[in-house]
């Protein structure tokens, strides 16, 4: 669960140690033990996550029992908490229980289940917006899309210039960049109409360019786009969740996928458990021994 190791390749590390190969029943009984002595941290780590000012959420495909199943991720800078369920969207949300209890910002990408909860307030990735404008650049040689990307890294560096004195933008930058992020909006839509209506014989929406989807994201989202530059508390992407989740991804490369499901989610207790620990600066293998023997390491309530 640390080093990704498959359960062979543990039992045959654990042989070149100690002479002597354990069962594979072993290893996955001690690395259930593990989870079970991680409860108590990690209820307090669902709790604190409820009530978090900023909670960052991502989802990754992950395979269970030979079939698609979802990892579901919150975390702030000091906490992570890791659960699996068979679907990805509002029903994995509410089974797991942080989404429908926050009041504060939650930063995510455009996945449409995440904008179902509105007690909170959606801040969306603008590195994924960076990737997208940079696209439309590339493949539409639209030039409002380099202009947003432009005006976006503009104003997280006098985010970032500004952050040590204050809390936001002056009023008078932020009308600024208002006005222009309308104004590129403008010549973006004057660049993409919309495509005209159809005949009374077919039905649905008619299909849009990329570069009109993305526009209308911009648009209807603006406040959720900025949110970095009235409050600083707020992040510009949604790095810190793709870094928490990437590790399960890169578990899956390694060990690949998981037999059963109560080892998925024993899998996720112990990540959940490991992830917080070393972001509050503690050693790993002490609070998995901690753990091990009952007295499990408890995280902080910090801010962030």
């Amino acid at each position: 669960n640390y080093h990704f190791l498959p359960i062979a390749r543990t039992c045959e590390v654990l042989g070149d140690f100690y002479g002597h190969a354990p069962a594979w029943a072993f290893v996955a009984e001690a690395s259930q033990a593990v989870a079970t002595g991680c409860e108590p941290a990690l209820t307090e780590i669902h709790h604190q996550l409820r009530q978090a000012d900023v909670v960052h959420c991502d989802e990754s495909g992950l395979r269970v029992e030979g079939q698609l199943h979802w990892l579901h991720s919150a975390s702030t800078p000091w906490l992570t908490f890791f659960d699996v369920h068979r679907k990805r969207g509002q029903e994995a949300m509410q089974a797991i229980g942080i989404l429908p209890a926050l009041t504060g910002y939650v930063v995510h990408d455009h996945w449409t289940p995440y904008q179902t909860f509105d007690a909170c307030t959606h801040v969306f990735c603008n590195a994924h917006h960076l990737r997208e404008l940079q696209f439309i650049t590339d493949q539409y040689q639209q030039p409002w899309a380099a202009e947003m990307a432009q005006l976006l890294c503009d104003i997280k560096a006098e985010v970032i210039a500004a952050c040590s004195q204050t809390a936001s933008l002056a009023s008078d930058r932020l009308a600024q960049f208002e006005s222009e992020y309308a104004a590129i909006l403008q010549r973006g839509f004057q660049a993409n109409p919309s495509p005209p209506i159809p005949s009374t014989s077919k039905r649905g929406r008619p299909k849009q360019s990329p570069p009109k989807n993305l526009l209308d994201r911009l648009d209807k989202h603006r406040s959720g786009v900025l949110a970095f530059m009235y409050n600083f508390a707020v992040p510009f992407d949604n790095n810190l969740a793709e870094r928490d989740i990437r590790m399960v991804k890169l578990k899956q490369k390694i060990s690949g996928a998981f037999r059963t499901h109560q080892g998925a989610k024993t899998f996720c207790a112990i990540r959940s458990y490991i992830s917080t620990v070393r972001k509050q600066g503690h050693s790993v293998m002490a609070a998995l021994h901690d753990a091990l023997v009952g007295q499990p390491f408890i995280p902080l309530s910090l801010s962030g």
